[in-house]
């Protein structure tokens, strides 16, 4: 499966709804699971961004779904990155010409 890191922000919404948020959290976990994938890893952070998760999926079409889906309910904004782990890496490094 790809791995992806989604960088999040809070909206005003979100935030002034910010008791709620461990219930979106589980809510977005089911929509992962439903969708064939895994929300592995959530951080609280500090910056510019509140909340880093990590997640597997089977594609970037079922990432795009979910991040839109989430997007849509008017809490979080997100930026997604498809991130390759350090045996991607190799694999990719190793088969340039």
């Amino acid at each position: 499966m790809a791995t992806y890191v989604s960088l999040i922000r809070y909206t005003e919404q979100g935030i002034r709804n910010i008791k709620e948020s461990p219930n979106r959290l589980d809510a977005a976990k089911k929509l992962f699971q439903a969708a064939g994938g895994e929300l592995k890893q959530f951080y609280l952070a500090m910056g510019k961004y509140d909340i880093v998760l990590v997640a597997e999926a089977p594609d970037d079409e079922t990432v795009a779904r979910i991040t839109l889906s989430l997007g849509a309910l008017g809490n979080v904004r997100t930026e997604t990155l498809r991130v390759f782990n350090e045996g991607e890496f190799r694999k990719i490094v190793g088969s340039l010409k």
